[in-house]
């Protein structure tokens, strides 16, 4: 589990549903239950579309383009996950750091989230009271 799926989890439990539990698949040929979406994974109903990662996807399908904050953070998940250089944000290197840190001291995907959670409310706070 890397950034654009702890991004994508903690967007979805902070802004589209607070009640959101995640189940965490073999993502190949995975055969969802009723009432279950997936996210970044083959085949899911959220994930990669066009040049967009998940992160992304997610932002425009749920309606929070609008949100400063939520384009500044998904501008930096972009550039970690499909690493194009469409964007140059300059703390794109700091987040890289610390997303590459909590991957390394902990395989636990629970534990990534959590971790990645709290630096993702960091961020989406500085970038609400900067303005981005």
């Amino acid at each position: 589990m890397h950034a654009d799926r702890i991004a994508s989890a903690w967007l979805i439990r902070r802004f589209i549903d607070k009640q959101a539990s995640f189940k965490f698949v073999d993502s190949k040929g995975y055969e969802p239950q009723p009432g279950e979406l997936r996210f970044d994974m083959a085949e899911a109903e959220f994930t990669h579309e066009d040049d967009r990662c998940t992160f992304e996807t997610l932002l425009l399908r749920a309606g929070l383009t609008s949100d400063p904050a939520l384009t500044a953070i998904a501008a930096m998940v972009h550039e970690l996950d499909i690493a194009d250089g469409k964007f140059q944000r300059p703390e794109i290197m700091g987040f890289s750091a610390l997303m590459s840190g909590i991957c390394a001291t902990t395989s636990d995907d629970e534990a990534r989230i959590a971790r990645g959670s709290d630096a993702l409310d960091q961020f989406y706070g500085y970038f609400s009271k900067c303005g981005v």
